[in-house]
């Protein structure tokens, strides 16, 4: 039999691709797959905010500019690696997506220094 520890410090040694790769391979010679299984809601089950999960992934929304635009574009450019006139077309355009899809702390930290600029931000 396999000696689980030793096999357990082997895998948390590998990095996120090679995590990837190692589940692809495991998926083809098993024939199994690595998804989370959904399961279905029965009505009169639990309301559907205690089944859901937390969320993992926001989008970082400008819902208005404010009154520093200079400052929101600096910002933007700071979090985005956009050039000027891109970052000034996205301060300019309400409902703007700044970021999509970053974890909690990214987005979070975001929206602290847009609005400490000035902005009107939504994590959605």
């Amino acid at each position: 039999m396999a000696d689980l520890k030793k096999l357990a410090e082997e895998l948390s040694k590998l990095t996120v691709l090679e995590a990837s790769e190692l589940v692809k391979t495991l998926e083809e010679e098993w024939g199994v797959s690595a998804a989370a299984p959904v399961t279905v809601a029965a009505a009169g089950a639990a309301p559907a905010a205690e089944a859901e999960e937390e969320k993992t992934e926001f989008d970082v929304v400008l819902k208005e500019t404010g009154p520093k635009k200079i400052d929101v574009i600096k910002v933007l450019r700071q979090l985005t690696s956009l050039g000027l006139v891109d970052a000034k077309n996205m301060a300019e355009t309400v409902g703007s997506k700044i970021l999509t899809q970053v974890g909690k702390e990214a987005a979070t930290d975001a929206k602290e220094k847009l609005e400490a600029a000035g902005a009107v931000i939504e994590l959605a």
